[in-house]
């Protein structure tokens, strides 16, 4: 390996510089302080965990995303985290789970994955994220997003848009279409990717009855503003209570978040299936209108936790903060640093550790080394005084 190859980190691996790496800090405490203020409290997940407590229920679909290693200690396989959704299931689960009714956690934290998710995407991200558990209605799913949305705009996002679709409505047609897991599976993966072709030809193939091969023929197209509720409602008239609940749900999302959202232009799609295998009702995603990869990501998972011995309603989100930081504009002010000669002075250093103490940034100068500062310290008639490099007496 030659010198410059030492260098390169592997692929879909990034590291943040100084000046975006103090944004994160800065990002961090303020997005962590806001979720407090809405009453989640903040967990700290460990980075490894035993590799058959990690990929319990639902997350045994992260197994290919997982990097596994032993344990020297036990012997025992090890897996690090692709995603702390679970843990912090884990966590509510078994124990925190007497402490309320309803549970409002959050967390933050860096997680690793064998493969970036979308093309270019980092496998290391920093995952933020804030979850409810204990609570079935749409209630829970408004808060989440109107959380997630304010999270996004103290991050530097103003203009987004929402996605939201419901799990529940494909999954209760297929149910009443009588598909067996293939055909129901087939069907999906054309949903997902509005392929209108394969999907006539899928339903042509399963020979289904009437309004089941209408209902499902027309999923695909019901996707727009809060209209397409209503649409869907005479599309559907012949589903089954399960997905005529689902529809309930989504309008009244849709009403209360055309109140408490005006700004937010909403897309209603009820063929969004993401996280079919893990989410049982809304799913949400955030986009920049000029993006068409999702900056945040949420939905219910209902009964989570049943692996750890109780399972509970749950519903969340979860972004990669550090994505929001790579998006800012690098065009911060110069921070205020203060320039001091290096000595022995004890007044010095006494006036160093009060002006640091008050938030300032204070760097000596050692001998024979050059620093850039914007203020300078210096001692005038037996007293100490920050100038502005290069002037004289101004404090």
């Amino acid at each position: 390996m030659t010198i410059k190859e030492s260098w390169l980190l592997p692929e879909g691996i990034d590291e943040l510089m100084p000046e975006e790496a103090a944004q994160l800090e800065t990002m961090h405490r303020s997005l962590v302080d806001l979720m407090r203020s809405w009453g989640y409290q903040l967990v700290v997940p460990p980075l490894v965990e035993y590799l058959d407590s990690l990929l319990t229920g639902t997350a045994k679909t992260l197994d290919i995303q997982t990097f596994k290693l032993t344990d020297q200690l036990s012997g025992r396989m090890l897996g690090i985290r692709a995603d702390m959704t679970p843990q912090v299931a884990r966590v509510a689960a078994h124990k925190l789970r007497h402490q309320s009714d309803v549970l409002r956690l959050c967390y933050i934290g860096s997680v690793l994955r064998t493969l970036p998710q979308g093309m270019g995407g980092s496998r290391n991200p920093i995952q933020l994220g804030a979850e409810i558990y204990g609570h079935t209605g749409p209630e829970s799913d408004i808060e989440s997003i109107e959380l997630m949305v304010k999270l996004l705009s103290v991050g530097g996002i103003s203009t987004l848009a929402l996605d939201i679709g419901h799990v529940g409505i494909y999954r209760g047609l297929a149910e009443y279409a009588a598909l067996n897991s293939e055909q129901e599976h087939a069907l999906f993966s054309a949903l997902q990717r509005k392929a209108s072709a394969e999907i006539d030809d899928l339903l042509i193939q399963f020979s289904l009855p009437k309004k089941a091969d209408e209902m499902l023929r027309e999923l695909a197209e019901l996707n727009g503003d809060m209209s397409t509720l209503d649409r869907a409602s005479e599309v559907l008239s012949h589903a089954p209570d399960s997905v005529k609940s689902a529809l309930d749900t989504l309008k009244i999302i849709a009403k209360t978040l055309t109140k408490q959202l005006p700004d937010i232009a909403i897309n209603f799609d009820l063929a969004e299936l993401r996280g079919y295998d893990y989410h049982t009702g809304v799913v949400f995603a955030a986009y920049k209108p000029d993006s068409s990869e999702a900056i945040a990501l949420g939905g219910r998972y209902d009964d989570i936790g049943e692996e750890f011995g109780h399972g509970q309603p749950a519903t969340g989100f979860s972004l990669d903060i550090k994505k929001l930081i790579t998006q800012l504009p690098r065009t911060l002010q110069q921070t205020e640093t203060i320039g001091v000669i290096w000595s022995d002075d004890i007044s010095q250093q006494e006036y160093v550790e009060t002006l640091r103490k008050s938030g300032r940034v204070v760097i000596y100068q050692f001998p024979d080394a050059e620093i850039s500062t914007t203020h300078t310290l210096v001692k005038s008639d037996g007293h100490w005084q920050v100038t502005e490099t290069g002037t004289q007496n101004r404090g």
